[in-house]
């Protein structure tokens, strides 16, 4: 059975998608995510035009306007119901780790 597309979102996805809860262009968007994942996450322009195609594909974002080349994005309601899904799947895998990395730090262990 194929994955079903987004079920889970890779970082940069989740990033891009934050970024877009404020109308941006594309290099707002790099320059965005870069500063909300303190520099962790740096987003190549392929890869952004890529998936913002997918995404606007999917109406997951949506065109604001343009100025010049310039493209504005925006996330939609559905965008944020997935931002907000995966952001739940991760919170889920933090807790359920929780009781085995603790240990490192000296917590406990249930089985």
């Amino acid at each position: 059975m194929a994955r079903e597309q987004f079920q889970s979102l890779s970082e940069q996805m989740y990033y891009i998608l934050l970024a877009l809860w404020e109308p941006q262009c594309g290099a707002d968007i790099s320059r965005r995510v870069s500063a909300l994942s303190g520099q962790r996450i740096q987003v190549g322009p392929g890869t952004l035009y890529t998936l913002l195609a997918r995404f606007e594909e999917q109406q997951i974002i949506l065109e604001t306007g343009s100025q010049g080349r310039r493209r504005y994005y925006v996330i939609t309601d559905k965008g944020k119901a997935m931002v907000r899904a995966e952001y739940t799947r991760l919170q889920a895998l933090v807790k359920d780790g929780y009781p085995y990395l603790a240990l490192e730090e000296g917590g406990y262990h249930e089985e």
